[in-house]
């Protein structure tokens, strides 16, 4: 695989994950909120859960950057395409897990949690994703 076609694959999955974080949500907003105590005694618990998942991203991030400087190590060398396909890889369970608090939002949504409270978890997952963009170092 060469350069450019990594890049564009990379491209690629950043915007089907970007896809994957924003439509969950807008889909669920459509649903009919489910009433009753039941719904409402889970809002509260998963916004916590949600605020919470951002630090899972810790570890993942620390992977990613790892990943990023054995790819730029790799540039011009033999290891090329297999430091691409690592980056992907480490790239993509990145993206999964920063993608995990807008779906507990979109979770949050028919079960009574707050636009604010969406909107705060959708934009965490949004900052999150922005993180994991590829630098132009690796042209």
């Amino acid at each position: 695989m060469n350069r450019t076609a990594a890049r564009r694959q990379l491209s690629r999955d950043g915007w089907l994950s970007l896809l994957l974080v924003i439509a969950p949500v807008l889909i669920s907003r459509q649903l009919p909120e489910l009433a009753g105590r039941f719904g409402e005694s889970l809002a509260l618990p998963l916004f916590i859960i949600g605020l919470a998942s951002l630090f899972l991203n810790l570890p993942r991030f620390t992977a990613y950057k790892h990943a990023l400087i054995a790819t730029e190590k790799g540039l011009d060398t033999g290891d090329e395409s297999s430091a691409w396909m690592a980056l992907r890889a480490v790239r993509l369970r990145a993206l999964w897990i920063a993608a995990l608090p807008a779906w507990l939002a979109a979770i949050g949504a028919p079960l009574g949690l707050e636009p604010v409270a969406q909107v705060l978890l959708v934009c965490g997952s949004l900052v999150l994703l922005v993180l994991y963009r590829i630098p132009r170092q690796l042209q």
